[in-house]
């Protein structure tokens, strides 16, 4: 905290202390193909989330706050279930993973390496796919 930083209110402080999760959003099937192709050079991640549920709210929170990875270690996708279902089921018959929600799905040289749901779901949990 510098000299000037008594002149910022609380709120200004949080917002340069907060560190963005690189979410890229996924929004069309075709995407899929090119995740496959992706996780061959490095991890990706899906996040599937669904913005009317209190659970996955609250996960996908303590997920951001506590999620440390850049871009270049691993690319993260979020799938919002409720404007793309299609995406979830083919999600689901593609690489076999059964649907939940919140789900993240991990890939990695063009197959699930890891998947977890609801509570399970931890960022640090990420970091053993680098």
């Amino acid at each position: 905290m510098g000299l000037l930083d008594i002149f910022k209110t609380p709120r200004e402080i949080a917002k340069e202390e907060i560190v963005e999760v690189p979410w890229h959003i996924l929004a069309r099937t075709e995407q899929l193909d090119e995740i496959i192709e992706e996780s061959k050079a490095k991890p990706i991640a899906i996040f599937k989330h669904s913005t009317r549920c209190g659970i996955s709210r609250g996960v996908l929170k303590i997920f951001e706050r506590n999620y440390k990875l850049t871009n270049d270690q691993l690319k993260l996708y979020y799938l919002d279930l409720l404007q793309n279902r299609d995406i979830s089921n083919e999600i689901a018959a593609r690489f076999k993973v059964h649907h939940e929600s919140p789900q993240m799905i991990v890939i990695k040289n063009g197959v699930v390496v890891h998947h977890d749901s609801h509570h399970a779901i931890e960022a640090a949990h990420l970091e053993k796919f680098i």
